[in-house]
């Protein structure tokens, strides 16, 4: 684990790992983010999970992919027994580049920017009939 890290995205499959290496490849800031799948995990071991982690890399900011799936309930509980955590749900690759990008902030100030501009990267173009 990286000793940059900022934040920890969590989701199913292999997002967390495809968000960050997309940031990777953008910015070259992946480092500040760790990566927690849920896949093949209970309820139970995912928070599991997320302790450790957070326990080990110190960090306060959670990315999620849904704002209601495992991974996110998971966040949630979490959050219970730590006032200082934010989770930010329904993240996207403008959320997380946004997060990378804003070093000079607190991550908590980041992750309220970076959920800003996710919600404005969300857009339906043209008109069909």
């Amino acid at each position: 684990m990286s000793s940059n890290a900022r934040a920890i995205v969590v989701g199913h499959g292999s997002f967390p790992e495809g968000m960050i290496g997309a940031v990777e490849l953008i910015t070259g800031r992946g480092d500040m983010f760790v990566a927690v799948s849920n896949y093949g995990l209970s309820g139970e071991d995912i928070e599991a999970r997320l302790r450790g982690t957070a326990a080990e890399t110190g960090v306060r900011v959670f990315f999620s992919d849904l704002p209601a799936g495992s991974a996110a309930m998971a966040v949630r509980r979490f959050l219970r027994d730590h006032s200082d955590c934010v989770l930010v749900t329904g993240a996207n690759l403008a959320a997380l580049l946004e997060f990378a990008f804003q070093q000079d902030l607190t991550p908590l100030e980041a992750a309220r920017q970076a959920a800003a501009k996710g919600r404005l990267a969300l857009i339906v173009n043209g008109d069909p009939p």
